[in-house]
């Protein structure tokens, strides 16, 4: 547990980083006054470390625009969700030569209308297990639920002429238990009738970078930050550790 080794480090009196052992030990000071990029040996003291909670470690990194962002909480999502939810499923977007539609109306007092899309291969339906779907209307454990059964779930709203994605401040795809974001900033999205060329290859895989490709989604990546600060006699420095 990462947490607690931090907590025990701040507890000890010093704190002995032990890679480079052919180095002898450098102040901080003369690492501060020096240009990057250097190898060091250091001892020193952990004097904090952030951020204190581990979780609020895990962001969201665009390596398009080098952007890093929060993770967006089950609010954000739900907000989403609530507002698509306004719109009804078009019925003249159902069941086309690629995929499979099915619709109910749940008995709630406002009556919300519900469409699951199944990409067909080969115009067949294919496994649970091997199939996309994407659903309009659904709520977050409505589609959770569904990501238990199904390959992947894109949740989507009608226009006119087409399914499209939601807000990008909701994941575009869930798979499995993982949320999979795209950057605001770099993406162009692309209507759903683009999936219709995976849906064609011979083993259509649904991973979640070709799909993002081919819907003009810049993929975020989860990444691991974390800032440490080491004092010494001499001085303090910041360390600050990034990690898919």
């Amino acid at each position: 547990d990462l947490e607690l080794h931090l907590q025990r480090c701040q507890q000890l009196s010093v704190t002995v980083l032990t890679d480079h052992q052919d180095l002898s030990n450098t102040e901080l000071k003369t690492i501060r006054n020096s240009t990057a990029p250097q190898q060091y040996r250091i001892r020193a003291k952990l004097r904090t470390y952030k951020p204190q909670k581990l979780h609020q470690s895990v962001k969201l990194h665009c390596s398009k625009c080098n952007s890093l962002q929060e993770v967006p909480d089950r609010d954000d999502f739900d907000f989403v969700l609530h507002g698509s939810a306004s719109t009804a499923p078009n019925p003249e977007l159902h069941s086309t030569s690629w995929y499979e539609s099915v619709t109910w109306t749940a008995q709630e007092q406002k009556q919300r209308e519900i469409a699951i899309h199944f990409v067909k291969h080969d115009e067949m339906l294919q496994h649970p297990e091997d199939t996309l779907i994407m659903i309009e209307g659904g709520t977050r454990k409505e589609i959770w639920k569904l990501t238990k059964k199904f390959k992947c779930v894109i949740p989507v709203r009608s226009t006119e002429d087409d399914l499209e994605l939601l807000d990008l401040s909701a994941p575009f795809l869930l798979k499995g238990n993982v949320k999979y974001y795209g950057c605001k900033q770099c993406s162009t999205p692309k209507p759903m009738k683009n999936l219709s060329s995976i849906a064609a290859e011979q083993q259509p895989s649904w991973e979640p970078a070709e799909v993002a490709q081919v819907l003009g989604i810049e993929l975020l990546q989860y990444v691991f930050i974390m800032k440490f600060t080491l004092v010494d006699e001499t001085g303090s420095l910041n360390a600050y550790l990034f990690d898919y």
